[in-house]
């Protein structure tokens, strides 16, 4: 049974949250090396296939424990897709800076509010699927209007792209399983009878 996360929170960064969630952990390891009186943590954070798209998170300290809290307000405006994160502490005396480690955060549409929640992969997959549906009516690849002309996929090249985006979806769906302690789908079980 999951707990509370914001009574009970994680040390360590989390893998996945939810963008207009309150996200809680805390990093209790690193007081021995780094005392909170003499530095401060932070995460610069920086969305895949965007690098205009950067955050900052500075971490409270407690005793010896450096505290992670962002309020679901400031949570809400994080766009949903792979952010990567990187830890640093700050020395207070001097400004001197240390890298501690980096990773990947999974920020997760908020259902409430999301337009449209489907991965990239899964819209592409759909689309591509609608377009081969409706060509079948259609078999005109290329036109010209007044000097200008217009050249559409052939149907191969759509279904190359189909299956490109379909193993994707399916490594998601894959990969969601695996983390909710699934199996895969891909692995089928076969009983034999004398």
């Amino acid at each position: 049974m999951m707990g509370n996360p914001l009574t009970d929170i994680a040390e360590g960064e989390p893998a996945r949250v939810v963008a207009g969630d309150t996200w809680m952990w805390q990093r209790s390891d690193l007081a021995a090396d780094y005392p909170p009186a003499e530095w401060t943590l932070t995460y610069a954070l920086l969305r895949e296939g965007d690098a205009t798209t950067t955050k900052t998170i500075t971490a409270s300290e407690s005793g010896d424990t450096y505290g992670i809290t962002v309020a679901h307000g400031t949570t809400a405006a994080y766009a949903a897709g792979t952010w990567h994160w990187q830890a640093y502490m700050t020395r207070t005396s001097d400004s001197a800076r240390v890298t501690l480690d980096k990773g990947l955060l999974i920020v997760e549409a908020n259902a409430a509010t999301a337009a449209d929640p489907r991965s990239h992969a899964r819209r592409m997959l759909d689309a591509i699927e609608a377009l081969l549906e409706n060509r079948a009516t259609k078999d005109v690849n290329s036109y010209s209007i007044a000097g200008r002309s217009l050249t559409k996929m052939s149907p191969q090249e759509l279904m190359q792209w189909r299956d490109t985006y379909r193993r994707e979806v399916n490594s998601e769906i894959a990969s969601e399983r695996a983390r909710k302690g699934l199996a895969d789908g891909s692995t089928y079980a076969v009983r034999f009878r004398n």
